[in-house]
């Protein structure tokens, strides 16, 4: 079964951070304390609503310990792999304007 012990407020804050840093407008719904309800909303620089998720522990290796989020677009329909905070935020932030 999949869980979600991996993520932490440290977590949490991290992506907040990484988010912030990378320029981007997010919220996150509160629900910290229940990371498999966890979810940001961002919006990136053309506009687009992503949502970032905790992946499980099964999405999780061992040899990429600090791969703990994926993003998602549904306008074009785009996820990202899972990966670290730093990177889930500039996916969404380089991530092109479609044409």
């Amino acid at each position: 079964m999949a869980t979600f012990a991996h993520i932490t407020p440290a977590r949490c804050t991290q992506l907040g951070s990484a988010l912030t840093a990378a320029g981007l407008t997010w919220q996150d719904n509160g629900n910290q304390d229940r990371p498999e309800l966890l979810t940001y909303t961002v919006t990136d620089p053309h506009g687009r609503r992503w949502t970032i998720h905790p992946a499980t522990s099964n999405q999780i290796t061992p040899s990429r310990q600090a791969s703990l989020w994926q993003a998602a677009c549904t306008d074009p329909f785009h996820r990202s792999d899972v990966t670290s905070a730093r990177l889930v935020a500039e996916h969404v932030r380089d991530f092109p304007k479609a044409k």
